[in-house]
């Protein structure tokens, strides 16, 4: 890889990880001074949602080749993540202060944190072989618990207020159904294309943690 890219690289995981690493400890510093799970958005809500908008430029990543990742398993995690949290919480504020934003929030940063920990770490390359451990393993909790009791509840919770509001109504003026109905079908296919992605990471873990194994034993 040019040095150029390494140094790219290192600059913008960096800062993801410094950016997530603050989230997690607004919402935990909000969490232990109010004894309460409803302040994780008005704590980290406006810092997640540009992560995760500035976080497309792994899509191209991938798309020009920088990165091996490919195009569709970034775009499928970047698409879900953004939709939700621009679409949905950011807009309907009903739903801001649901226990579920906070789980979100929480699982998404901590698999975050250590994911562009590991990333940036490995453009030096000095990445210790626990943070490698854990940027494999983490996920296996973090990622269904995001899913679950965070994102699809969320949304769930949030179709009586898509409703009563009729929100995107202008948008979907132009199609057969309403974004109402469009959520619902979401919510219907997401763990299906969440299971395809989970797969894809099991799948990667082992092929990872086998080469570092490997890379090990030679040492």
């Amino acid at each position: 890889m040019p040095a150029f890219s390494k140094l790219y690289l290192f600059a913008y995981n960096s800062l993801q990880a410094f950016g997530w690493a603050v989230s997690l400890f607004a919402i935990l510093i909000n969490f232990f001074s109010t004894h309460s799970l409803n302040g994780a958005y008005a704590s980290a809500g406006d810092l997640i949602c540009l992560l995760q908008t500035v976080s497309f430029l792994e899509v191209i990543h991938g798309a020009l080749g920088v990165v091996p990742s490919g195009v569709l398993f970034p775009f499928m995690q970047w698409g879900g993540r953004t939709h939700f949290v621009l679409a949905i919480v950011r807009q309907i504020i009903e739903v801001q202060e649901l226990p579920s934003v906070f789980i979100t929030f929480v699982a998404w940063s901590m698999a975050e944190v250590i994911r562009y920990s590991h990333y940036a770490l490995n453009c030096v390359g000095s990445c210790p072989s626990w943070i490698t451990y854990l940027r494999y393993t983490a996920f296996i909790v973090l990622y269904p618990i995001g899913l679950a009791p965070g994102e699809m509840w969320t949304m769930y919770q949030a179709l009586p207020f898509v409703k009563k509001k009729n929100l995107y109504a202008d948008f979907f003026a132009a199609f057969p159904f309403s974004y109402y109905d469009f959520l619902r079908v979401v919510l219907l296919c997401y763990p299906f294309l969440w299971l395809n992605l989970y797969r894809y990471l099991l799948k990667q873990r082992r092929s990872k943690l086998g080469r570092h194994q490997e890379t090990k034993k030679k040492k």
